[in-house]
């Protein structure tokens, strides 16, 4: 690079030495001096213009100008810039065009956002599953074609961990799971999955639990009260009856709680069971909740301790937090050998508040807490028997802290003890007691 400088350096001298000496040889060598600068300086103007054109005129066509010396070689290396520049171009269009020619191929909606929620691209499934139209709504913002409350909030949490699912705005009998992901500059890439035969097929189950559950409750009913006529009068009975008669009575009262917890469930799941915005009081909720636990140990004589800071003050649905904190300390009663210790700590911090309900039990493998809260899942089968749980508990639980916005940690380890912990929004912490009605 340095030679090539001073190699069109001395041309440059030596064209302006040559004009010198012709107007020495004239008798006026300053005046070919200058005309020397004058004409070079024209050449100069000349190219330069010819690289302007160039530059500011699309149309003027790929290759450079072409040129000699110094300006030649700018000109070509400009050109191989250029042609090494519309190479690459391709290169990356062709990669964009295949990029959404297999994104249009997806049965998934596809769409493009900027972090304000402009519209940038979608694909083919996306103008089905949502009804968008690409000659007019490119450049749109994504709300005012998607007008669902819970989708904006999902949008703009910018917490994606969970999908969220709503109804299509354009084709509303269709399902549609949102998931979201940020690229870029808070950039979002949004896929739209039609999830209706799986929301029809959840909807079938939800309805035949509880229809079935319904219509058993009457005959069971009935059986009920006829055996507990008859385990009243047992004595009366031959003796050969009896035993069987006490056993019926047992899984009777086990049948019964099962197409309890089972509705429950339904109404918990279909959102028959409607959350109230009251305040309840946590404190008061732990002792009633601890002092059946204390009565259902028994002779086992458990320790139960429990601890509530302030506040203690709660908004939602008492009974079905009632309900959910039953399931949670009465399980620690039941598989906690006699004399162990269950400890109900109640706190809150700037995080939310929070539940936790310890026990020095038996433990759970944690190869099984991720499906505890599954309908009917059992860590240990062989101890159905002993429990009389209907293995509805926590899946009981997980939908009560839906209701309210929580979720639920479990931690435990074989012979290690387990603890439960609910854990509350702080939307959800009333700092003042209820009023008095």
């Amino acid at each position: 690079m340095h030679h090539s400088w001073s190699k069109y350096l001395r041309q440059i001298l030596a064209f302006l030495a040559a004009t010198t000496a012709v107007g020495a040889f004239f008798g006026h060598g300053f005046w070919g001096l200058l005309v020397g600068l004058a004409v070079y300086l024209g050449w100069t103007l000349v190219q330069t213009r010819r690289l302007y054109h160039w530059l500011n005129n699309p149309g003027a066509g790929d290759e450079a100008p072409e040129s000699v010396g110094l300006w030649g070689d700018i000109f070509d290396g400009l050109n191989r810039l250029h042609q090494s520049h519309l190479r690459t171009r391709d290169r990356l269009q062709a990669e964009i065009n295949r990029v959404q020619e297999s994104t249009n191929a997806m049965r998934d909606g596809v769409v493009m956002t900027d972090a304000r929620g402009v519209m940038e691209w979608w694909n083919g499934s996306a103008e089905y599953l949502l009804g968008f139209r690409r000659q007019t709504d490119r450049g749109q913002y994504i709300h005012n074609l998607i007008r669902n409350p819970a989708f904006k909030a999902y949008f703009d949490r910018r917490d994606y961990r969970e999908p969220l699912e709503i109804r299509s705005p354009a084709k509303p009998h269709l399902h549609l799971q949102i998931q979201i992901s940020l690229f870029g500059e808070g950039d979002r890439l949004i896929v739209a999955k039609d999830v209706t035969r799986l929301f029809q097929l959840e909807q079938m189950r939800r309805d035949f639990v509880g229809n079935v559950s319904h219509e058993m409750r009457t005959p069971l009913t009935v059986i009920s009260g006829y055996l507990e006529t008859l385990v009243d009068h047992v004595d009366e009975l031959p003796a050969k009856w009896r035993r069987a008669i006490t056993t019926m009575a047992q899984q009777s009262s086990r049948m019964e709680a099962l197409i309890t917890d089972l509705i429950l469930l339904s109404r918990l799941e279909t959102g028959e069971q409607m959350v109230s915005d009251h305040i309840s009081d946590i404190a008061a909720l732990l002792a009633d909740v601890s002092a059946d636990a204390r009565t259902l140990s028994g002779e086992r004589a458990h320790r139960i301790l429990v601890d509530v800071s302030e506040p203690h003050y709660l908004r939602g649905d008492e009974s079905q937090l009632r309900s959910a904190f039953s399931n949670l300390i009465f399980n620690a009663v039941k598989y906690t050998p006699a004399g162990g210790e269950i400890r109900i700590r109640w706190w809150a911090d700037r995080d939310g508040a929070h539940l936790s309900v310890a026990d020095t039990g038996i433990g759970i493998d944690p190869v099984h807490i991720p499906r505890l809260t599954e309908r009917f899942y059992r860590a240990d089968p062989s101890r159905h028997q002993d429990t009389g749980g209907t293995g509805l508990g926590l899946a009981i639980v997980k939908h009560i802290l839906l209701n309210h916005d929580g979720k639920l940690e479990i931690k435990s380890g074989v012979g290690k003890g387990s603890e439960f912990i609910c854990h509350f929004p702080r939307q959800r912490i009333a700092e003042q007691p209820p009023a008095e009605s």
